[in-house]
């Protein structure tokens, strides 16, 4: 994630930490999206924090002095003082995600990860594997498609607002981030954004996910990745920082995914259906409005509205997190999903199929290069149920 806030003063707002909380949850990592992860826990009273870890030691004491929550000088003294159906959120770099989570895993507790899942398909039907044979939860990040806006667009798909939808254009474009000045970017405990690991990692393997869960929440499966990347700014170190993919859904729609760090900030997706348009341009904001922009004709002119109906759902969504540099999300919309999963029985919205498939069709986007043929995908995924609010928009 691409943040130009500057970091905040020490605040008391903390993360809940009361002893009658229902739901307990151990942080692995403490760097730059933590801090992030730690607003969005706050808004949930019911979610214990019981404690962080951080290999950095100067790091570790900063975070936890921030956020006023237990440090521990292990990773295997805090799994062990985690109690049975907790959730460990691994927020290390990417490189160490597989790492991590198998820990974790081994540990016995449920596991929700930052993207990606893994760095290889085999790495993370690994960890899926791990899980299943454990019995316990995986999934990862981004959870965005939990939140209103995804939940709007997914409904507005369900019902034919617009129509069958025919295409998709999904931009991911967050402008030339080499030229900015991302030593100044700093998280509210003072992390700086992990520049290197971004840029190592690349801008699609980190954040293609943010359009991808919208897709296959409102269409389904992906069946082939027909798609370019390439280094236009980045050295042959680092991972491509463009990607544009088109993505054919088992459902029959066809999508354009792009991603780059070169083109201006673009987070716009659009679905072009019989009846007109539906339109959404902030990705990375839960409550950015989702708007229908009805298809008609004016003597011998073919247009969509100007100015779209707004959609939306009856009553409260979900707890929303105030604006924080580059995004407005709720970061804690998919380690809740997954606590209250665990907790109930049913099944996790942010489930290992989806976490795979996320990683497979994000893998064949940032790995394509300028020669590739049509891949076909193999990880599958089941209908996602929509969240408890988002069962039909408002009339």
């Amino acid at each position: 994630m691409y943040d130009a806030a500057p970091s905040a003063a020490p605040s008391s707002a903390g993360a809940p930490s009361a002893s009658s909380a229902p739901y307990a949850v151990a942080i692995i990592g403490c760097g730059f999206v933590a801090d992030l992860y730690m607003r969005s826990l706050a808004v949930y009273p019911e979610i214990t924090i019981v404690g962080v870890f951080d290999r950095r030691p100067e790091r570790l004491a900063a975070f936890a002095a921030h956020w006023m929550v237990p440090s521990f000088d292990t990773a295997e003294a805090l799994y062990a003082a985690l109690p049975r159906g907790g959730l460990v959120l691994n927020l290390t770099n990417p490189t160490s995600h597989v790492e991590v989570s198998r820990a974790a895993l081994d540990a016995g507790h449920h596991v929700y990860s930052e993207k990606p899942l893994a760095m290889t398909m085999d790495d993370a039907h690994a960890l899926a594997a791990l899980a299943k044979s454990r019995g316990l939860l995986l999934g990862a990040a981004p959870c965005n498609q939990l939140g209103e806006s995804a939940q709007v667009l997914a409904a507005a798909v369900r019902q034919g607002v617009a129509g069958p939808i025919r295409l998709v254009y999904a931009e991911m474009d967050d402008g030339f981030v080499r030229q900015a000045p991302t030593e100044k970017w700093l998280g509210e405990s003072g992390a700086p954004w992990p520049a290197a690991d971004e840029f190592a990692t690349g801008c699609t393997l980190e954040h293609a996910g943010y359009h991808l869960g919208w897709l296959m929440t409102a269409f389904g499966s992906v069946t082939t990745v027909i798609a370019a990347s390439a280094r236009l700014a980045a050295p042959a170190t680092d991972a491509p920082d463009y990607s544009t993919g088109t993505l054919v859904f088992d459902s029959g729609v066809i999508a354009r995914l792009t991603c780059s760090i070169i083109a201006p900030h673009d987070h716009a997706i659009t679905l072009v259906g019989d009846r007109g348009v539906i339109r959404q341009a902030k990705t990375w904001a839960n409550g950015a409005p989702v708007r229908f922009h009805k298809r008609l004709t004016i003597r011998r002119k073919l247009l969509e509205m100007p100015v779209g109906k707004r959609l939306t759902f009856h009553g409260e969504t979900h707890r929303m997190v105030g604006r924080k540099g580059a995004a407005s999300m709720n970061f804690a919309l998919g380690p809740m999903d997954m606590l209250e999963a665990a907790a109930t029985g049913r099944p996790s919205r942010m489930s290992p199929e989806l976490a795979l498939h996320v990683t497979e069709v994000t893998l064949a986007l940032q790995n394509a290069g300028l020669t590739s043929c049509a891949v076909p995908i193999a990880t599958r995924i089941g209908e996602i149920a929509p969240m408890p609010y988002a069962q039909s928009l408002k009339h």
